[in-house]
């Protein structure tokens, strides 16, 4: 796919959302304007930033078919090989940390998702491949439940005993 094809599609793509979105908020009878001692309807702002999603989807397709932009002339590749070996390890690589989340639980998985992408992807050196390897699960540790009290996966049961000792040691410690 050529870049001036890509930006049809995506030109297109943005408008039939768009509308589509503006009928779903007019269909429902949502208010699309100020409604009297309350404000603005419900539906005023998804319609009307719809609608400025619509216009300037109609604008590029005008554009396009005119050739006016680089993008709507050019025929090079939209995708290299290159890039799409790379979002496909990413991608691939995200899906095995929800798969290890399952059974290792999330920060466990969270070690070997950090160390496999920023040692062999980022290509970093060691020490700065541990301090994230170690740093992201703590720091995750800490946001969601320390301070956002929301437990994540602890993976299979041997796992989540090993979480259970650091709770009660925070436990005892802090509270």
């Amino acid at each position: 796919m050529t870049v001036r094809t890509a930006e049809l599609l995506m030109a297109i793509t943005t408008l039939i959302v768009s509308l589509g979105l503006m009928l779903n908020v007019y269909t429902d009878d949502l208010s699309i304007g100020w409604v009297r001692g309350r404000g603005p309807g419900a539906g005023m702002w998804p319609f009307w930033l719809s609608a400025g999603m619509a216009l300037a989807s109609v604008a590029t397709l005008v554009r396009w078919a005119q050739k006016k932009t680089p993008e709507s002339r050019s025929t090079d590749p939209y995708i290299s090989k290159d890039t799409i070996f790379l979002v496909s390890i990413s991608a691939g690589s995200i899906l095995a940390l929800l798969i290890m989340m399952t059974f290792i639980g999330t920060y466990l998985a969270l070690i070997v998702f950090m160390l496999f992408f920023v040692r062999f992807m980022g290509r970093h050196s060691w020490p700065m491949t541990l301090a994230f390897a170690i740093g992201t699960p703590i720091f995750v540790y800490l946001l969601f439940e320390v301070a956002l009290t929301k437990y994540l996966p602890k993976g299979l049961p041997i796992f989540e005993d090993g979480f259970l000792w650091i709770d009660n040691f925070r436990y005892e410690w802090f509270y």
